[in-house]
C-alpha cells in the first residue's frame, strides 16, 4: 500500500510553480535621516544600537515592576494566545499540500438458512474489509495551495510582531506610570510644604489681627491660601491612589509600597539617554512596522493564489482496500483492492468571478502597501516629534528651575518685609503663589523629560530582550 501512495507523496512533496508576484520591500517613504535644527539635539551618526529596557531604565524596582507585567499582564496574554492561532491557522493551511489518508474497517455476517435457500441445508459466512484512501487531494501545479500557505505563514510572524509591539507598549506603559506616581508624590510633598508655610502665616496673621497691626482681610487671604493647599494634597492623595490602580492593572497584580519612588528627582535619575542614529531606516525594526510588512507580503502571497484559482484544478482520490471472508487471508494479495481516479475541473462560465478574484487581491496588496508606508511614516513623525522635545526640554527645564529660584527669594523678602511692617500682605501672598506654581512646574518639566526619554525608546523600538527573533525569519 505505502509503494502504491508514494507517487501521490512525491507530487505532494514537489514545489509548485508559484503564481504570486516576486516580493521587493518597498523603499520607505521617509527622508533618510532625522530633521535637524534649532529644536533638535545633535544625533550621533552611528546607526541605534541593540537595547534592553534594562539600559534604558535602571532602577531595580523599575526592573521589577516590568518584569511582573510580562509575566502577569493579561493584554500580553491574549497577544500571546492570537500568536497560537495564528500558527495552528497555518498548520491547517500547510497540511493542503499534502494528501489526506483516511482509514476505514467493516466486518459483515451474512447466514442463509437451509429453508430459503431450497436445499437442507444452511450457508454463510464473515466479511473483513479494511481499507485506506487519500480523500480528494489537490495536486497543486499551479501554486494556489502554496500561495495560501505562505499568507498564513506571515500573518503568523506578523501576530508574532504585534506580541512584540504590545511588550514594547507595556514596558513603555509600566515605567510612565511609575514616573506620574513619582512626579505626584513630589507635588504632594509641595502641597504639604505650602500647606505648612500658610499655617504659620495664619498664626502669624491672627497675632497681627489681634494686635491691631493688621487689618482682618491679612487673615482671610492667609485662611484662603492654607484652604487651597489642604484641598491640592486631597487631590494629590487622590491622584496617588489612582497612580497605583494604574500600575497594578499594568502589572497584573498588587504593586508592594517598596517598588514605588519617593520622589521625580529621585526617579527621572534612573532613566538613561538612548541614542538616536542619524539613519532612519531603524524604524524598520519596529514592531508595528514589522507586522505591517508582513501583512504585505501577506496579500502579496494571495494574488498567486487568486491567479492560480484561474487555471483546473487537478485532484487525486484514491482507494485501497482489502476484503475476505476469512480473517487469516485478509492481507493476502488475492483479497487486495484499488481504484483510483483523477478528476480535473475547469470552470467555463463564472460570471468574471476569477479575474475579479484576482483584481481583489491586488487591490488588497495596494491597500496594504499603503497601510505599511503609512505606518513607516507615522513611526517617523512620533521619533522626530520625540526629538524635537528632547532638544528643547533640558533647556526649559533649566528656566523653570531659574524661576523657581527667583520665585523662592522673592517669597524670602516679601515675608521678610511683611513681619517688617514694610508691605502689605498681598505682596506676600502674591509671592508665595508664584513660588508655588514655579515648584509645580519644575516637577512637571522633570516628568516631561523622564517620560520623552521613555517615549524615544519605544518609538523607536527594537529592544532585543522583548524581541522574538521572527523579525528576522525571511519568507519562504
Amino acid at each position: 500500500m505505502m509503494r502504491a501512495l508514494a507517487p501521490l507523496l512525491l507530487v505532494s512533496a514537489l514545489g509548485a510553480c508559484s503564481m504570486a508576484p516576486k516580493y521587493v520591500r518597498p523603499d520607505p517613504p521617509i527622508p533618510p535621516s532625522w530633521p535637524s535644527g534649532d529644536a533638535y539635539l545633535a544625533q550621533s551618526e552611528a546607526t541605534l544600537p541593540s537595547v534592553t529596557y534594562r539600559d534604558i531604565f535602571r532602577d531595580p524596582r523599575l526592573q521589577k515592576l516590568i518584569d511582573q507585567a510580562l509575566a502577569n499582564n493579561r493584554d500580553l496574554r491574549a497577544s500571546v494566545e492570537n500568536i497560537a492561532a495564528a500558527r495552528a491557522q497555518y498548520r491547517i493551511q500547510r497540511a493542503e499540500l499534502f494528501p489526506q489518508i483516511d482509514v476505514g474497517g467493516a466486518v459483515t455476517r451474512r447466514e442463509i438458512g437451509a429453508g430459503s435457500a431450497g436445499g437442507n441445508f444452511a450457508v454463510g459466512g464473515t466479511t473483513y474489509q479494511a481499507n485506506a484512501g487519500v480523500n480528494a487531494f489537490e495536486l497543486d501545479l499551479f501554486g494556489r495551495v502554496r500561495s495560501l500557505s505562505v499568507a498564513a505563514l506571515n500573518r503568523y510572524f506578523g501576530q508574532e510582531a504585534a506580541t512584540r509591539a504590545v511588550r514594547l507598549t507595556l514596558t513603555g506603559d509600566v515605567a510612565g506610570a511609575w514616573l506620574t506616581y513619582a512626579a505626584d508624590q513630589s507635588l504632594l510633598k509641595l502641597a504639604e510644604d505650602t500647606a505648612a508655610a500658610a499655617r504659620r502665616s495664619v498664626t502669624l496673621t491672627r497675632a497681627r489681627v489681634s494686635g491691631g497691626i493688621a487689618p482682618r482681610t491679612d487673615l482671610r487671604q492667609a485662611e484662603q491660601i492654607l484652604a487651597t493647599s489642604e484641598a491640592n494634597i486631597a487631590s494629590q492623595r487622590t491622584a496617588l491612589a489612582q497612580d497605583i490602580n494604574a500600575l497594578q492593572l499594568l502589572v497584573g497584580a498588587p504593586v508592594a509600597p517598596s517598588l514605588l519612588p519617593r520622589s521625580i528627582e529621585e526617579a527621572a535619575g534612573t532613566v538613561a539617554e538612548l541614542p538616536a542614529g542619524l539613519d532612519s531606516r531603524v524604524l524598520l525594526r519596529r514592531p508595528d512596522v514589522v507586522q505591517a510588512e508582513y501583512e504585505l507580503r501577506a496579500a502579496n502571497a494571495e494574488i498567486g493564489a487568486a491567479r492560480a484559482a484561474l487555471f483546473p484544478s487537478i485532484s487525486l482520490t484514491g482507494l485501497f482496500g482489502f476484503a475476505s471472508t476469512a480473517l487469516s487471508s485478509l492481507l493476502s494479495a488475492d483479497s487486495l483492492t484499488k481504484t483510483a481516479t483523477a478528476n480535473i475541473g475547469y470552470p467555463i462560465f463564472r460570471a468574471g468571478a476569477g479575474r475579479a478574484g484576482v483584481e481583489q487581491t491586488q487591490a488588497l496588496q495596494r491597500a496594504a502597501l499603503a497601510t505599511y508606508e503609512g505606518t513607516i511614516q507615522t513611526a517617523f513623525r512620533e521619533v522626530a516629534d520625540a526629538l524635537a522635545r528632547r532638544g528643547t526640554v533640558t533647556d526649559e527645564l533649566a528656566a523653570n528651575e531659574r524661576f523657581e529660584a527667583a520665585a523662592a527669594d522673592t517669597y524670602r523678602l516679601s515675608e521678610a518685609r511683611y513681619r517688617g511692617g514694610i508691605d502689605t500682605f498681598l505682596t506676600t501672598l502674591d509671592a508665595q503663589r508664584s513660588l508655588y506654581a514655579a515648584q509645580q512646574s519644575v516637577v512637571q518639566t522633570r516628568l516631561v523629560r523622564a517620560t520623552n526619554l521613555v517615549t524615544l525608546y519605544r518609538t523607536l523600538g527594537g529592544d532585543s530582550q522583548l524581541s522574538t527573533g521572527i523579525g528576522m525569519v525571511q519568507q519562504p
